[in-house]
């Protein structure tokens, strides 16, 4: 794909913005959902541990297909790949839309996620090979701005939909949008694929599939089914033992499927550790904050959409913004500043309490938003900077596998401390109101008083949640102070090409 995109001598900007229309389809549909959680919990008659595994079946698929773009990208040409993923992604969108059960709605999720999950790497390794290092923050800030976009608009049309309209309607509003544009890169993207002689290593899309597919599962259902059952410690175990066996093979093969010698570039390994806490402490958010905005304040769904739309729209215009300063200053200092902005708003969202003022919450959220402007885009980027050009199919589909994996862990996580804090707090709260009492309750004062009981054990599991994640997002601040400005290190390959021994 290199030869085809480099031999233009221009960034192909007619790919890459079909691309770009296409990756911005499959966010919108992601922030559509998350105010709409909350209405499809009631619809449905489903938990919040149950009605997580809309993000993190997401991520599931995402974690296990993610690690086979590497190959994908390297065999399969822009357009062929592009359309596929699409389609898709139109599929599931037609699927979900129809769903009166949850079963179905997850399914179409899933296939959904197994669009989105080739969209975002495609993308990633087009601008990373079509622009200079030294100009590669700037065009990587457009794309952010592009993307970004989408979370500016999609709660607060989220939540107008589903104030006039059934949540189904999310999905039929997406479908005929995602249909035009696979017709549009059906006829514009025309670049071709010089044949490679490249193999799908089958043992290893196992060993990848199991590893990160047990791990993901595990602790995504832990918030139902808790830390102490087997489906739970079982399957996360498989997980561990079949990315262990994963990785050493990647280790021997010479043609790896996921390439892990990307960790041996020092900015690269650090940049993706980095973004795997971040990912953990900021998922949450996306679950959290719309279960007590709506559950507990009960705050509309467009009020809880306009809520978070002036934090999308600062991180849209901060984004070609912070792209410019990562060019001129490097991802250190815009790394430590966000990452500090995180820690503190994080840590006020673990204080929030059923009087805290709606313009705080904007606020609040705005400030946090314009932190994760600064951190995600120029730390990741810095990292992949140092990659030779043949392994940036490998450093993307890496960073977008452990990213997901990180951002599902993290909300499982998070959700799960939420719930089983809800549950103690629950039992303590009841205890202490049944001991006030002076005469038999009627049966409207104790509905009454188990409401009100119910009301404040989720406040408290909210935020211990909320607090927990501070504690991740300061590992982060700490790493964000080894960061270098990185320089594209030598192919050993190449100079092994000219006489010395390939590494």
């Amino acid at each position: 794909m290199e030869q085809t995109i480099n031999k233009q001598g221009r960034p192909p900007y007619g790919i890459i913005a079909v691309l770009m229309i296409g990756a911005f389809i499959a966010f919108l549909n992601n922030t559509l959902l998350n105010i709409a959680l909350p209405s499809i919990m009631r619809d449905l008659k489903v938990e919040p541990s149950t009605v997580q595994w809309l993000t993190t079946g997401f991520m599931l698929v995402n974690g296990i297909l993610i690690p086979a773009t590497a190959y994908l990208i390297q065999k399969y040409s822009v357009r062929r790949l592009f359309l596929a993923a699409m389609s898709l992604f139109a599929i599931g969108t037609i699927v979900a839309g129809t769903a009166h059960v949850f079963p179905v709605l997850l399914t179409g999720r899933m296939l959904q996620a197994s669009g989105s999950a080739i969209l975002m790497p495609l993308l990633m390794n087009v601008m990373l090979v079509s622009f200079p290092i030294e100009k590669r923050g700037t065009a990587m800030g457009v794309f952010g701005l592009i993307l970004m976009f989408a979370p500016a608009i999609g709660p607060t049309l989220s939540g107008w939909i589903i104030e006039h309209y059934d949540w189904r309607m999310l999905f039929h509003f997406v479908t005929p949008i995602a249909i035009a544009i696979i017709l549009v890169g059906f006829f514009l993207l025309k670049d071709k694929k010089e044949k490679v002689n490249i193999r799908l290593e089958t043992l290893s899309l196992v060993l990848s599939s199991i590893g990160f597919g047990g791990l993901l599962y595990g602790f995504s259902s832990a918030g139902s089914k808790g830390w102490d059952s087997p489906y739970v410690y079982g399957t996360i175990i498989i997980g561990v033992a079949s990315l262990i066996v994963f990785i050493l093979r990647q280790l021997k093969l010479e043609k790896p499927f996921l390439n892990f010698r990307v960790y041996r570039y020092p900015a690269f390994a650090l940049a993706s550790v980095i973004s795997m806490v971040v990912n953990m402490a900021l998922f949450s958010g996306m679950i959290l904050l719309p279960i007590y905005v709506q559950n507990l304040r009960g705050i509309s769904p467009m009020d809880a959409g306009l809520l978070l739309m002036p934090g999308a729209i600062l991180m849209a215009v901060m984004s070609p913004v912070t792209g410019r300063l990562f060019d001129k200053v490097g991802g250190r200092l815009l790394a430590i500043i966000g990452l500090a902005i995180i820690v503190i708003t994080t840590y006020d969202f673990s204080t929030l309490t059923l009087e805290t003022s709606y313009t705080h919450l904007i606020i609040l959220y705005s400030v946090r938003s314009l932190g994760m402007s600064m951190v995600m885009m120029p730390v990741s980027t810095n990292g992949l900077n140092q990659l030779p050009t043949r392994l940036y199919p490998h450093g993307t589909a890496m960073n977008n596998t452990l990213n997901q994996v990180a951002g599902a862990i993290g909300t499982a996580l998070l959700v799960t401390i939420m719930t089983n804090r809800t549950e103690s707090q629950a039992k303590e709260l009841g205890q202490e109101a049944m001991k006030k009492l002076t005469q038999q309750p009627t049966p409207e004062v104790l509905a009454q008083m188990k409401q009100q009981v119910l009301a404040e054990a989720m406040l408290h599991g909210i935020n211990f949640a909320f607090l927990v994640a501070t504690f991740i997002a300061v590992v982060a601040l700490v790493l964000a102070f080894f960061i270098k400005r990185a320089t594209q290190a030598e192919d050993p390959i190449q100079e092994g090409s000219k006489g010395g021994q390939p590494a």
